[in-house]
């Protein structure tokens, strides 16, 4: 028995999901759009809202809904309305990254911000929200019309408000998550080129990058899809060096794109493979958890946040599921330990984002809890035996649907 059959684990994720979204609850405000919550579920005063925040909570809460969790607090018929209200950018097209209340604050349109509107609007079309279709349709037309280098088969990162191009930067997470909306945007229509476009992106960074940096990805380039190994960003966003989590996060999604595509040829299971145990061996720390960032392979930002723990959990999840060997169970055991002895929240529910040295919660990078969105697919995706197609699963078999108990 793997563990993602064992009762008593799939019984804690249930719950897990539960506490989770019962903390994220809080997170309606009564004027539009959402609050940040801190630690403890309060508000945080901020008033500014960015466009990952309000999508990622309608992908998480359609996902929770179609697995049997009522929406009782009106998240995703919420955030559907603030996309299309408040995000969208009717002037100019596109979507807003930041919102003041309703005014937009002046910044860069962003392609990292407008995969995550692909992403909502495709799982709030398969949960069946009456808007899903519009949004999908505008989403769609923007990110071709702008984003979309089909000589290249990558999208472009950034312009500003008015479409113009200020910037040369390429980067590996814009696209990545891109993939993910791609696959979900495919799943919700059946719609053959979000695939094909999905497998162009996964083909360049780890067919094309990755496996000629040992099994690393580059995760900045300049505009002629060089890798700039030198540049240093955004420290959340864009961070120097490599990145190992987003390794778990790539493994996961070639193996969803590779079952959805037909299962063609056995690169793919090797090279998903090679990407988490490269990242394992390269990221774990001796206290437990993975470090944020490398540089040629060894530890550069030693900073544990709860997301990279999440998807190696999805990714391990991902290789138990199609070949498991018997050090998948044991990384997959020793995460989850890690995460409930240090990063899940007992009390007041939801995970806890970064770590200080000593093991306690920190506040350095990060304010509050600031998504649901990584702890929940870690809740969700091992409960579905697929490596694709996990929200119609979860739709059909309904683990969240809560009688009291967690059976």
């Amino acid at each position: 028995m793997t563990p993602l059959d064992d009762p008593d684990h799939r019984a804690f994720l249930i719950r897990d999901a539960h506490h989770a979204l019962d903390f994220f609850d809080a997170s309606i405000r009564t004027t539009g759009g959402f609050h940040v919550l801190d630690l403890d579920g309060t508000p945080l005063p901020g008033t500014v809202q960015e466009l990952h925040t309000t999508t990622r909570l309608v992908h998480s809460y359609a996902l929770a809904q179609m697995a049997g969790r009522p929406d009782r607090a009106g998240i995703v018929d919420q955030g559907m309305d603030w996309l299309w209200r408040a995000h969208r950018d009717r002037d100019q097209g596109g979507y807003l990254w930041a919102l003041d209340r309703t005014a937009p604050v002046e910044g860069p349109k962003l392609a990292y911000g407008h995969v995550f509107v692909l992403l909502a609007a495709s799982s709030a079309k398969m949960a069946g929200h009456p808007d899903a279709d519009r949004l999908l349709k505008d989403i769609t037309q923007v990110l071709d019309r702008h984003y979309w280098d089909d000589d290249a088969g990558l999208f472009r990162d950034e312009f500003t408000r008015d479409w113009q191009v200020f910037s040369s930067y390429r980067g590996m997470n814009a696209n990545m998550h891109g993939v993910e909306a791609l696959l979900a945007h495919h799943e919700a229509t059946g719609d053959p080129r979000p695939l094909e476009r999905a497998g162009r992106i996964l083909d360049f960074f780890i067919a094309g990058q990755a496996a000629h940096h040992g099994w690393r990805i580059p995760e900045h380039y300049d505009d002629r899809w060089q890798p700039d190994h030198a540049y240093a960003g955004n420290p959340m966003f864009r961070p120097a060096g490599t990145t190992p989590g987003h390794s778990f996060e790539m493994a996961r999604l070639l193996l969803q794109w590779w079952d959805l595509a037909g299962r063609p040829g056995a690169d793919a299971p090797a090279q998903a493979r090679a990407l988490v145990e490269t990242a394992l061996a390269d990221a774990w720390l001796p206290g437990g958890g993975l470090a944020y960032t490398l540089r040629e392979g060894r530890v550069d930002n030693p900073a544990r946040y709860w997301w990279p723990v999440t998807e190696a959990i999805g990714a391990l999840a991902a290789l138990i599921k199609l070949d498991p060997q018997p050090q998948d169970a044991l990384w997959y055991r020793r995460l989850w330990d890690f995460a409930q002895s240090a990063l899940i929240d007992q009390r007041q529910g939801g995970w806890f984002p970064e770590l200080a040295p000593d093991g306690t919660p920190d506040a350095r990078q990060f304010v509050g809890k600031p998504d649901i969105y990584h702890a929940i697919q870690a809740d969700l995706l091992p409960l579905v035996p697929g490596l694709s197609r996990a929200a119609q699963a979860l739709a059909a078999t309904k683990p969240l649907k809560w009688n009291g108990t967690a059976d």
